[in-house]
């Protein structure tokens, strides 16, 4: 009982410590990762396989994408990223998935 105590605190520690470190100051990297790369793993897209992250260039775009969502990928309205987060998103993803 005592294990599960522990293990429970610290998968909940390990959490709290992740959202404050997102909070903070969030990368493009680290929102990639927390909001994206379940569904476009390297880059990729698992819903529509055509339709990959790499060799996008154009950041209005991925932000315009990144809020209206479509094709399999949901919408993140400014609540879930906010603008400065959806830009430094479509940063990465440009700087990170080059052809």
């Amino acid at each position: 009982m005592k294990k599960g105590i522990i293990l429970a605190t610290v998968a909940l520690s390990t959490s709290l410590l992740a959202s404050a470190a997102f909070a903070a100051g969030a990368t493009g990297e680290s929102i990639f990762k927390a909001k994206c790369a379940s569904c476009h793993p390297d880059g990729g897209n698992i819903m529509n396989p055509k339709e990959t992250l790499k060799g996008l260039k154009d950041s209005k775009k991925i932000v315009s994408k990144i809020r209206k969502g479509g094709g399999g990928m949901t919408a993140f309205d400014a609540k879930a990223v906010s603008d400065a987060d959806a830009k430094a998103l479509a940063d990465y993803i440009i700087k990170t998935f080059k052809k």
